[in-house]
């Protein structure tokens, strides 16, 4: 052999040790299932003021490492092409994000974790957009690499549109510029323009590209067994109806949001928040609860007006009932201050109340409801619940029951009687939108060392995710 050929042969050698010895082990108990995908709020991001991750895309891989016997471990990448060299060098286990409806591959692709649509987004302030054709010729901005990109690339239009990539990390990002009027149009996903258009709610759909976009994992095509662990993973969960409950939890209160709504809380948190905030920040120093779940209570409660009252009796920031702030040491209900420390001890106590069997986050959203409904009537409609093949434990399966409380054939089975159980449900969904807003816009608060005021405060601030 020629000494160019044994020193080619001697390189590639290495280069092949060199990549089995990179390789990851497989997931198990000295190892943990390491997952790629971009840093997205919309699937996974990092918890607020707690370790980890939360999010569907954390949910579903939870489920996967612990079918595997493994913990999990996320890495947050910056574009398409750093999720495919992650794989290809073996530096994660799978990847997980969007392809469209039929797709191919190298890669090993599981079956859908779900499902979405493409589109274009723009600013309402814009010229509409009636059909496919009116894209030709225009600029528009799209995540490099992404399924988007492809499917403009393939629409045949002449001109063809000006694709523009901008440095941006995620569908969110390109939003945020969308918005800031960056961009004309951008090519996204659905549930991405959903999820941005609370925060910038001049942003809407101006066209429907063709073809469905599933989020899905994909593997090494060395990784035959774990690819195929994964879809009879995600085949069962399917089967059992715990993929549909993981997007209503993480994504049916997001298409409730008003474009309009909206619009008014963005305006007073620049006008009202300021001024509350340090008593919201008390409020979770006291209890543990995180000031912007207390504060987006507040706001749908009263849109943060102190002196509110309704007809019903029920007044202040936080919306007490006379008897609650009796209960609670209240003095005056329109005192801003008591009644949010009020509020956020009375909250807090409902979601203590609550039994074990109720897991976060949903415990949370079952407090919520109580603070409306009173406990009395969210115990009756959990009672019921599994008469109508309804986990009572489940906030998705609860959404559906609770409605059923101001029919008569439901409500006089019960002690405490009618209620307007989906005015709850409602509050409870206006709730989490604020929040998660809030969370985007406002940082979290750390009291300073010294600073701490109850058996509570120094705690991580107790969030629900999103």
């Amino acid at each position: 052999m020629r000494p160019a050929a044994l020193l080619a042969g001697l390189f590639l050698l290495c280069a092949v040790f060199l990549s089995a010895c990179a390789r990851l082990p497989p997931p198990g108990k000295d190892q943990p299932l390491v997952i790629a995908m971009l840093a997205d709020p919309l699937f996974a991001d990092e918890a607020p003021a707690s370790d980890g991750m939360y999010g569907f895309g954390h949910e579903v891989a939870r489920f996967f490492a612990e079918r595997l016997g493994a913990t999990t471990r996320f890495l947050l990448l910056e574009d398409m092409q750093a999720l495919e060299e992650a794989l290809e060098k073996r530096k994660a286990h799978l990847i997980a994000r969007f392809l469209p409806i039929p797709s191919s591959s190298t890669y090993l692709t599981s079956p859908p974790l779900l499902t979405t649509r493409q589109i274009v987004a723009r600013r309402v302030d814009s010229v509409p957009l009636t059909h496919q054709t009116d894209l030709a010729g225009r600029e528009i901005a799209v995540l490099a690499g992404s399924a988007q990109f492809s499917t403009l690339q393939g629409l045949g239009l002449k001109p063809p549109p000006l694709l523009i990539t901008p440095a941006v990390t995620n569908a969110s990002e390109l939003l945020a510029g969308l918005a800031q009027g960056r961009y004309a149009l951008a090519a996204v996903d659905e549930l991405s323009l959903a999820m941005a258009a609370r925060q910038y709610p001049d942003l809407v759909e101006a066209i429907d590209l063709p073809g469905a976009l599933a989020y899905v994992w994909q593997f090494h095509p060395a990784d035959e067994t774990l690819a195929k662990a994964a879809a009879e993973l995600i085949q069962s969960l399917a089967d059992s109806g715990v993929l549909k409950q993981l997007a209503e939890r993480y994504f049916a209160h997001i298409r409730r949001a008003d474009a309009q709504e909206m619009r008014e809380f963005l305006q007073k948190i620049r006008l009202r928040l300021p001024a509350l905030r340090p008593h919201f920040e008390l409020a979770q120093e006291i209890t543990g609860l995180d000031w912007r779940l207390i504060a987006a209570l507040a706001y749908q409660e009263s849109h943060w007006d102190p002196l509110a009252t309704s007809p019903t009796g029920v007044r202040g920031i936080m919306m007490l009932t006379e008897e609650t702030a009796d209960r609670l040491g209240v003095k005056n209900r329109l005192d801003a201050k008591e009644s949010i420390l009020a509020g956020a001890k009375y909250l807090a106590m409902l979601y203590e109340e609550l039994p074990p069997s109720i897991k976060d986050p949903d415990r949370l959203w079952f407090a919520l409801a109580a603070y409306n409904l009173g406990r009395g009537h969210l115990n009756g409609a959990r009672a019921f619940a599994p008469t109508l093949k309804r986990d009572p434990d489940l906030w998705s399966d609860m959404k559906e029951v609770l409605p059923l409380m101001s029919r008569p054939e439901y409500y006089s089975r019960l002690k405490s009687g009618r209620a307007r159980g989906g005015e709850a449900v409602i509050m409870v969904e206006n709730v989490r939108n604020y929040y998660d807003v809030l969370t985007r816009i406002e940082p979290r608060h750390t009291p300073l060392r010294g600073e701490t005021r109850t058996r509570n405060a120094g705690k991580k601030p107790l969030t629900g995710g999103r």
